[in-house]
């Protein structure tokens, strides 16, 4: 990523926001952040012909992303969770073959998305708004009904700014939203509760989850997952729902994480963790990246992505801090 330069530095304070809205667009953090950079350089470019009269900075930068994530969005494929994908497994079913990249929704850093600063109450709705489930939700719509669900409901534009943008006509864009909204609603999206790193309950029971797994207490464990939890691992469709189905996986010989240990990171708004396993040397080296879900004061969603290596240019090692706020208190 390059930071622009010169006259292009006032470009630079829109990066995380077009990043995050080009994240919601396109499922997937490298993609958004290629995005987000072609926006502000093409901007860079032609900023001796903007014109503040027409339209204000801000709306003219989401213009620009918004027509380059459209472009980016022609394939039909869309980015998807292992339960959009394929039937729940048993626990005894072969894991399968992994899929390719383009096929999963991606996690993203905290740090790339959000602002660190401004309202609490609007980050607090940002942060909800980049949960694996309601992004995988989003690429259910049609790319335009996708960009005036996220432009309405999320960054609460008007609608005639939006008309303005997607150069359309507000009965058209109030039409999209109408139809986008619909089918969000049909798909009954559970993202589970808000994740709120202060709040005490939530932070006992991540560090009850820290500490049942790192003793490998499965007992402990699943008593802390609620009853429909469900547990996946791109890049593979096989996924499991049900605490019963989990504690067998977590039994068996070949699934077992006996001496694995859980460093906190920050991705999508979630709570979130590095799974780190002992290597050959001794040395703990990073297996996945896993994202929680939490329902009714129970875990209700483990989420593993395996590619590590791939994931960790983008997230920083397990052993940079500076990237991963404390998600809960340490137990060690």
């Amino acid at each position: 990523m390059e930071t622009l330069t010169g006259e292009g530095a006032r470009l630079e304070p829109f990066r995380a926001e077009l990043t995050g809205y080009c994240y919601r667009m396109l499922a997937s953090a490298f993609e958004a952040e290629d995005a987000a950079q072609e926006t502000l350089v093409r901007a860079w470019r032609s900023l001796d012909r903007y014109d503040e009269r027409r339209a204000s900075l801000r709306t003219w930068l989401y213009s620009i992303a918004t027509n380059i994530c459209l472009d980016m969005l022609r394939s039909p494929q869309r980015r998807a969770l292992a339960m959009d994908l394929s039937r729940a497994a048993n626990a005894g079913d072969g894991i399968g073959e992994p899929m390719p990249e383009r096929v999963w929704v991606q996690p993203v850093p905290d740090g790339l998305v959000l602002p660190m600063d401004g309202n609490p109450e609007e980050l607090a709705v940002r942060r909800e708004t980049i949960r694996l489930a309601f992004v995988a939700a989003l690429q259910h719509l049609p790319p335009r009904q996708r960009a005036v669900l996220i432009l309405r409901d999320v960054l609460c534009w008007k609608a005639e700014e939006v008309a303005h943008l997607l150069g359309a006509t507000v009965a058209s864009v109030t039409s999209a939203l109408q139809r986008a909204r619909s089918t969000l609603k049909a798909l009954d999206v559970r993202t589970g509760e808000p994740f709120r790193p202060s709040d005490p309950t939530q932070r006992e029971l991540l560090t009850r989850y820290c500490d049942a797994f790192e003793r490998h207490d499965i007992t402990a464990l699943v008593a802390l997952l609620h009853e429909d939890a469900t547990m996946s691992m791109p890049p593979f469709t096989w996924w499991l729902r049900g605490r019963d189905q989990i504690r067998q996986v977590m039994l068996a010989p070949d699934g077992s994480c006996a001496g694995a240990r859980l460093v906190p990171a920050a991705a999508n708004g979630s709570p979130a963790f590095w799974q780190t396993r002992p290597g050959p040397d001794g040395d703990h080296l990073p297996f996945g990246l896993v994202l929680l879900d939490v329902f009714e004061g129970l875990i209700s969603g483990i989420t593993t992505y395996l590619d590590a290596d791939r994931l960790i240019p983008l997230f920083g090692s397990p052993a940079d801090s500076s990237r991963a706020p404390e998600t809960v208190p340490s137990h060690r």
